[in-house]
């Protein structure tokens, strides 16, 4: 089995302290980093470079449009990536899909990266729209699935219940530190998760400890960090 470290991690924008944002996820060490939320605007592309280099990673996957990124550490290897736009909501923000499909220790994993919608209607509809995107994936790539980001709502909702009817909630399977992941200063809300296929064994899921005191300093949300298991190919 292959171990991989994948944390899933909103960023707002780089807005707060992108410095501490690299402290924390290089104080993780992951493997593949699924971010929300980096920087569209004025020098995208620039920011989320410095932003990897900081955290001693490289991009894999994202494009400008929402926020979306997938990074990985130099040894990972990218096999494909997609991107996906998934259906325009007048008055809303654009929603989409970052895919990146990868090889690590000999096993190959499909990491995606999502950041769904505050209303209850368009989020539901966004989840089957990513459903049938990573099915075609999983189908064209021969390699289990795991779906990271910010959900936008806490599980026991519609959209949470039906993503671990479809995947395992990494924290509900293996909880380890802790749960709430808004805000970073008084967490109180899990609505961060990393979902994963059946065929991904998952060792360990949470918000991990936070000794720096960087959390709060870093975004608005705390990171959530899943320890995996994949099959070698």
């Amino acid at each position: 089995m292959a171990a991989v470290r994948l944390l899933s991690y909103n960023v707002r924008s780089l807005r707060d302290d992108p410095a501490a944002v690299a402290r924390v996820v290089r104080a993780n060490a992951p493997d593949v980093v699924c971010v929300q939320e980096v920087p569209r605007f004025w020098g995208w592309r620039r920011q989320r470079r410095r932003l990897a280099r900081a955290c001693g990673l490289r991009v894999a996957a994202g494009r400008r449009a929402c926020g979306l990124a997938v990074l990985t550490v130099p040894h990972v290897r990218r096999v494909a990536r997609e991107f996906h736009l998934l259906t325009p909501e007048r008055g809303l923000h654009r929603r989409a899909l970052a895919i990146a499909v990868l090889e690590v220790g000999g096993a190959r994993l499909i990491a995606a990266s999502t950041h769904l919608d505050l209303v209850d209607g368009p989020r539901l509809r966004h989840v089957h729209e990513i459903f049938s995107h990573l099915d075609r994936a999983r189908r064209r790539h021969g390699a289990p699935v795991v779906l990271a980001g910010d959900v936008n709502e806490e599980p026991g909702g519609r959209s949470w219940t039906l993503l671990a009817e479809r995947f395992q909630d990494a924290y509900a399977a293996a909880p380890v530190g802790g749960e709430p992941t808004f805000t970073s200063r008084a967490p109180k809300r899990r609505i961060d998760g990393v979902f994963a296929d059946p065929a991904v064994r998952i060792t360990a899921c949470g918000v991990p400890p936070d000794g720096a005191g960087d959390h709060p300093r870093a975004t608005d949300h705390r990171p959530v960090l899943a320890e995996l298991a994949v099959e070698p190919l």
